[in-house]
């Protein structure tokens, strides 16, 4: 499958053109990992977003970071599949990652798009840039509105112990 062929499948690609796509695939890297891997830690610094071409990435936070016991490592709080992207945060405020990834299925596909390369090409080519930036924040206020919920389903299972 090629690599303009999978960005395609992402939604943060959405209502760009095959040049604007093709110009995208032209930065891009591909990464293969197996089940068990580390894609990236949590609390590490990141440059690159990731696309998944195939297989299956779990997003894991590790609680021991926030002074909280856990017997059994990073704790999973999604799984991301194909046409899915991730690192996205860390790519947009340059600040450390927010969580670690995991490869959760053997013969996972990576597609790999570095930070520098990516901000060059958004403003070198601004209408590339606008579409890939408003995708960029939908997919973000996507991921921030399932995360709130999860927080409210934990307050409201809390509480009511």
């Amino acid at each position: 499958m090629s690599v303009v062929t999978v960005l395609k499948q992402a939604d943060i690609f959405f209502e760009l053109t095959n040049t604007q796509l093709e110009l995208v695939a032209s930065i891009c890297a591909e990464r293969h990992f197996q089940a068990g891997d580390v894609i990236f830690e949590e609390n590490t610094p990141g440059n690159e977003l990731y696309i998944i071409a195939s297989g299956e990435v779990n997003i894991v936070v590790d609680p021991s970071v926030i002074g909280k016991e856990s017997s059994g490592g990073p704790v999973p709080i999604a799984t991301l599949r194909r046409g899915q992207s991730f690192g996205e945060v860390s790519l947009v405020d340059e600040g450390l990652r927010s969580a670690g990834a995991r490869c959760a299925k053997e013969d996972t596909h990576l597609i790999v798009i570095p930070r520098d390369k990516l901000m060059l090409l958004c403003d070198t080519y601004p209408q590339l840039g606008y579409r890939l930036m408003r995708n960029l924040a939908a997919d973000l206020a996507m991921k921030i509105r399932h995360t709130d919920l999860q927080v409210r389903e934990q307050i409201t299972w809390t509480r009511s112990e």
